[in-house]
């Protein structure tokens, strides 16, 4: 879960994510997916679960697509209640689908993915991620911590031509 503004906890502990072990625990969950389910569509959700949904579906040789659901974009909409932006992909319809996300709390923004698969048509959805980070279990995961994640892709953003510490973490690193 990138952390917001509102829910820093400092008693949990900070993981910073680099790429070789990110690499590997992908590997591990796409491993762990093919030993007990076969996807024939892989959505990442948009933005942390589009790296790890797209590096599964290329290890499992799936057709992968993503999808936007974020607490971010709208000012009007609780900032804790996920939403969806746009459609789910048409290729879920009358497939099995395994929906991805980097990391995992409250499983909030997964069911809700999840349940916008299942409208679309999906014949069998299950859940994985990264990171699980909470009480609530999506099907797979590589790693349970309560600490705080940083994914190698969102620990730095672009500001005026320049890479700088993402202003979510500024709190916690």
């Amino acid at each position: 879960m990138s952390p917001r503004r509102h829910d820093v906890d400092h008693s949990r502990g900070v993981l910073e994510v680099e790429w070789p072990f990110f690499g590997e625990l992908a590997r591990a969950l796409a491993l762990k997916v093919a030993r007990d389910y076969d996807p024939q569509v892989v959505i990442g959700i948009a933005t942390a679960g589009v790296i790890p949904g797209a590096t599964i579906a290329a290890i499992l040789d799936r057709e992968f697509h993503s999808l936007l659901v974020s607490r971010r974009y709208r000012a009007d909409t609780p900032r804790d209640l996920p939403e969806v932006f746009g459609e789910m992909p048409n290729a879920v319809r009358d497939h099995r689908v395994l929906v991805v996300d980097g990391t995992c709390d409250t499983g909030a923004t997964l069911r809700l993915a999840a349940a916008a698969a299942r409208a679309a048509g999906a014949t069998e959805v299950r859940t994985a991620v990264a990171f699980r980070t909470g009480d609530w279990e999506p099907d797979y995961h590589s790693l349970f911590t309560e600490s705080s994640i940083v994914l190698p892709w969102d620990r730095e953003v672009l500001v005026d031509g320049e890479l700088v510490l993402n202003p979510l973490y500024r709190e916690l690193l």
